[in-house]
């Protein structure tokens, strides 16, 4: 019996890579996955080959943004030998890693050439010379996060002319970034379809001149982003969503109105939501010249009047969702404009609204029995198709 064993495990030991690969690729619990690479050391070295993601279990959370109490402290030495091991990583995710070093990283140049995801949400202390190894040693990285890095635009730069086909980029709260980073990316990064730059109070806009008509999702919520960059924004033609939510001017006036412009013809989801600065003008023109416009955040708008309601009723043919909690300007009167216009609405999301009355939403329903009163808010209406893993 021993010596069956015996002949079985040199026939095994005989069989090429790729059939082992073959075999493992067989197996369909982990279970079975982690029980192969326990038999000995050729075939940990083919599980270890096959492995294709690796994320470290700490307490961050990647929907809320979150960091509890208690991190992890990833040792340099620990993932340089992680990234050794693992040499055909696809997706790599470091979130969480408050303590984790700018030298963490220098293995990625020599082995992250197959990395497409990578995830360094709070990772405080990566700077612009961590991001250099990722820039050197992941050319076909399509998507990165960089929430609450310490990076500059000279690390955008280097990642913007080594990473050409980029897709999803998460800049949030890097509050060091000007236009001249965004630029490089506009610029080299022609295959950018989602970024998110919320809470980036030093980018104006500008940067995004000449963008790729790739460009379809953009998250901008507490900017202060200029008219003249809203322009810019809107160049490449083919933003599909647009979120300005809690918009900062940097000069007076409503630079929106440009998203009404012509620009903006392509886009479907709009995010408005405590823009106090937008009035009934912007709204027309918006309305207007967005007639795919599928979904429109108004909450907390609270500037917009009867001449408004009545541009969105007329013009918004397409409209299936509209947001208007806590506008207090929102009266009877309006409401009735919704409710003889806008034949694709399917819901309304309404609370707050002290000059509604409970009649005229009642009315509301009876006249548009196939239309959802929520009496809730709801923060976020980002497609889910971006910045998915």
């Amino acid at each position: 019996m021993e010596a069956n064993d015996e002949v079985s495990h040199s026939f095994i030991m005989h069989l090429p890579d790729d059939c082992l690969c073959s075999i493992f690729e067989k197996f369909d619990s982990s279970i079975d996955r982690e029980s192969f690479g326990l038999t000995c050391h050729r075939l940990l070295y083919i599980q270890d080959s096959r492995r294709r993601s690796l994320e470290f279990g700490c307490s961050f959370s990647r929907v809320n943004h979150s960091l509890s109490t208690t991190t992890i402290d990833v040792d340099s030495l620990i993932l340089d030998k992680l990234i050794r091991r693992f040499q055909q990583l696809e997706s790599l995710s470091l979130c969480g890693c408050v303590n984790l070093l700018d030298s963490g990283l220098s293995q990625l140049q020599n082995h992250g050439s197959k990395l497409h995801s990578l995830y360094l949400d709070c990772c405080f202390k990566v700077t612009d010379t961590g991001l250099s190894s990722v820039a050197v040693g992941c050319p076909s990285l399509s998507f990165i996060s960089l929430y609450r890095c310490s990076i500059t635009d000279n690390g955008l730069k280097l990642l913007a002319k080594s990473c050409l086909s980029l897709k999803d980029l998460n800049l949030e709260w890097c509050s060091l970034i000007t236009d001249s980073g965004i630029s490089a990316i506009s610029n080299n990064c022609r295959q950018l379809r989602a970024l998110k730059i919320s809470h980036c109070d030093k980018i104006k806009g500008v940067g995004f001149d000449g963008c790729s008509q790739t460009l379809a999702c953009l998250e901008a919520e507490s900017c202060k982003l200029e008219p003249e960059g809203v322009m810019r924004i809107l160049s490449g033609g083919g933003l599909e969503y647009m979120n300005v939510s809690s918009l900062g001017w940097c000069i007076r006036g409503d630079g929106l109105q440009a998203i009404g412009g012509g620009f903006g013809s392509n886009l479907r989801i709009l995010n408005f939501r405590l823009c106090r600065s937008v009035g009934d003008e912007t709204i027309m023109e918006i309305s207007k010249g967005c007639p795919l416009l599928q979904e429109w955040n108004l909450s907390l708008c609270t500037e917009i009047g009867v001449v408004g309601w009545e541009s969105v009723g007329i013009y918004c043919n397409n409209l299936e969702k509209l947001h208007v909690s806590g506008c207090r300007s929102l009266c009877d009167q309006g409401l009735l404009a919704l409710r003889n216009g806008c034949k694709s609405l399917s819901t309304v999301y309404i609370s707050r609204c002290r000059q509604v009355s409970s009649l005229a939403i009642t009315l509301f329903k009876i006249a548009r029995w196939d239309v959802e009163i929520k009496l809730e808010e709801v923060m976020c209406i980002m497609p889910n198709r971006f910045f998915k893993r």
